[in-house]
């Protein structure tokens, strides 16, 4: 029988075990067995990753490199990725369960956002000030913010990578990228990328490991400049924490309770296949989960069998086969999780449409649900489950629908399903949420800021601005008098 992957840690251009010799292993979600083991950072290592970042920021191999050889590289690294994808997709989804479908395709598509930052990075610019003061020429110049911590999920690991990455590199950081300790392995094999690309040594380093030997040395690690942090609300507290120790500036995109609306006159086919999209994609893993279906009451019946009628036919099973549409949740805690939600919602009075319950395979399956509320304290609608589970509610009136999809502590994403375009302006104005989609749903671009309101967290990711985020500006004054400057005691 073939020995079991292993995947090491990056740091400072090598390939190397952890200091402590500590090593995990990775469970596949599909079969509930062990497939790869991988080595976990200590806090020497975590400091050994961030000391090679802030030396790589002063080594002329990248301090000197202008903007458009930067660029160069990230161009690179973006054919590297689109060679590499269906490699890279069949790791992520032996490790995590998400679909090769998704994943592969989500490989290769991410290539684009380091293209578009590739594109960016010699458009950084600074400006020239109109001075109130005689004989001083000032301009302002932007500057790499320094070293960046990025953390990310194991969920959508190439794309949250490439939203951090992509802009830090462009700016000319160095980026100390730490996987989650559940499936790292996509991330420890796209290190080998970064590597092939031609990235002097410390620029990039790909670490994981545990909460206490790994994520907190590194946030609070007082060289670190720079936090970009995506997860659970949770976490980041500790995260913000830590970071009162480096004031590391500090960006976080967490989770939702994403809403849906949908109005009476909305096309009902469109609608069910937004909310089915919100809903099962990802197999419900996706912090932009559409799991709040506000639907009209006057259409709720007929939208509700139509998603009933499309789920009946929904193919459960092996990610790692085309035809499979939902694969296993990532981690067996995720179905004791939705579990005790669906208990508590049907306990208060939510009744079960569709689904319900884990499957009886090996594996973590959970069967696709639907849950029809009968008020808005349902448990479903609060909770944050990470689990193919939609939740419909009726509303009657704009107001309610309204003041429904606001009502939760969080503000990532929402959709709208109206045929109405001044209904669909005037709502999306009012929704407290980062991202509003109409007429569709889970729609992602390199080019669109991503991120929340609220407790979802702030900052943005992706889109033009966000290459400003990992830069500081500097306000250069030069005295262009030939006279001598003025002694400072005299006062005119």
């Amino acid at each position: 029988m073939p020995s079991k992957p292993h995947f090491q840690l990056f740091i400072d251009g090598a390939w190397t075990e952890g200091s402590d010799g500590q090593t995990m292993a990775s469970q596949n979600p599909a079969t509930g067995q062990d497939w790869a083991t991988f080595a976990c950072a200590s806090a020497a290592d975590v400091n050994r990753a961030v000391v090679a970042a802030r030396r790589a920021l002063d080594d002329p191999a990248w301090r000197d490199m202008t903007q458009t050889q930067r660029g160069k590289l990230l161009y690179r690294l973006a054919d590297l990725i689109e060679e590499h994808a269906p490699e890279l997709g069949r790791i992520e989804t032996t490790d995590s369960g998400k679909l090769l479908a998704e994943t592969a395709s989500q490989s290769a598509y991410v290539g684009d956002y380091y293209r578009y930052y590739a594109g960016l990075a010699d458009k950084i610019e600074g400006a020239v000030l109109p001075i109130d003061k005689p004989d001083m020429h000032v301009f302002t110049r932007r500057e790499p913010i320094g070293v960046v911590a990025a953390i990310v999920p194991w969920n959508a690991q190439m794309f949250l990578t490439a939203t951090k990455l992509g802009p830090a590199l462009a700016a000319g950081c160095s980026v100390v990228l730490k996987a989650s300790e559940i499936a790292p392995a996509p991330m420890l094999e796209f290190a080998r990328l970064i590597e092939k690309a031609g990235f002097p040594k410390g620029v990039v380093s790909v670490i994981t490991g545990d909460a206490e030997n790994c994520a907190i040395p590194l946030t609070r690690h007082p060289d670190v400049d720079r936090i970009a942090f995506t997860g659970g609300p949770e976490t980041a507290r500790h995260v913000v924490r830590n970071s009162a120790e480096n004031f590391a500036v500090t960006t976080l995109e967490l989770g939702g309770k994403s809403p849906i609306i949908v109005f009476e006159d909305a096309d009902l086919e469109g609608a069910a296949n937004g909310l089915i999209a919100g809903n099962f994609g990802a197999s419900g893993q996706s912090c932009v989960a559409g799991t709040r279906g506000l639907v009209h009451r006057s259409i709720l019946d007929d939208l509700a069998a139509r998603i009933e009628k499309k789920m009946q036919g929904v193919i459960v099973g092996d990610p790692l086969e085309p035809e499979t549409q939902i694969g296993p949740l990532c981690t067996g805690e995720q179905i004791r999780k939705i579990e005790t939600t669906l208990a508590a919602a049907v306990a208060g009075g939510a009744k079960i449409r569709f689904g319900g319950a884990p499957l009886d395979r090996p594996g973590n399956y959970m069967a696709p649900t639907l849950v029809e509320c009968a008020d808005a304290d349902a448990e479903t609608l609060k909770v944050e489950m990470f689990g193919p589970v939609m939740s419909l509610l009726p509303f009657d009136t704009e107001e309610e629908a309204i003041a429904l999809a606001n009502g939760t502590p969080y503000g990532l994403g929402s959709g709208i399903f109206t045929e109405n375009v001044a209904r669909a302006h005037r709502v999306s104005s009012r929704l407290r949420a980062g991202i509003c989609w109409v007429n569709t749903y889970r729609a992602v671009s390199p080019i669109a800021p991503f991120g929340g309101f609220n407790q979802s967290g702030y900052g943005r990711e992706a889109g033009l601005d966000a290459i400003r985020d990992y830069t500081c500006t500097k306000t250069v004054w030069i005295n262009t008098s030939d006279r001598p400057m003025a002694n400072p005691f005299v006062m005119r």
